[in-house]
């Protein structure tokens, strides 16, 4: 059997949806995501909507700890196969904070959910930064600049933000928004 393509697996999970509710799955909600979870193991998003939904629904005659260790798998299979992504992450650290009882783990996912969040943001400013530096048009260099003072501050030892902001500054220079630098 040839694995679905990314619109198979899309439109599966959309007629999951229409199947159930976003508060409390339908049993054939239930059935169609883990269908999906079964077909495609490392479609993140899939996994995290139906523990999710696993999470929000007594299912009959499926105990607690039953319940609890398919949300953890499913939880635990979207951080591996997100690269632990930051969102992943935190729905992991909420599961194992709320239903495990297990703060040292937990914190320890939070942070680590943070931290990915954080490359996250760093790549995204400096690359955002460095999008509007080569417009090089007034506005774009105005919204360059501002972004830069707060990456800055937020991200003090950032390569990354560093080569970002003094590129956009030598443009600003470069069209008049800024004075040249002296020395």
């Amino acid at each position: 059997m040839a694995h679905p393509t990314l619109d198979e697996m899309m439109a599966r999970m959309r007629a999951a949806r229409e199947a159930g509710s976003a508060n409390e799955a339908s049993p054939e909600q239930l059935q169609r995501l883990r269908e999906l979870a079964r077909d495609c193991p490392a479609f993140t998003p899939n996994l995290l909507e139906l523990a999710r939904l696993l999470q929000l629904t007594d299912e009959p005659g499926v105990e607690m700890e039953q319940a609890l260790a398919e949300i953890e798998q499913l939880l635990e299979q979207a951080v591996q196969a997100s690269s632990r992504g930051a969102p992943a992450l935190l729905e992991l650290a909420h599961f194992v904070d709320v239903f495990r009882s297990s703060p040292a783990r937990a914190e320890a996912l939070f942070e680590e959910s943070v931290a990915s969040a954080l490359r996250a943001l760093e790549n995204s400013w400096a690359g955002l930064i460095e999008f509007w530096a080569m417009e090089m048009t007034k506005e774009a260099l105005e919204k360059a600049l501002k972004l830069a003072e707060l990456a800055e501050r937020v991200f003090p030892e950032s390569p990354r933000i560093f080569n970002a902001v003094e590129d956009a500054r030598q443009y600003a220079v470069s069209v008049g928004l800024l004075p040249p630098r002296e020395g």
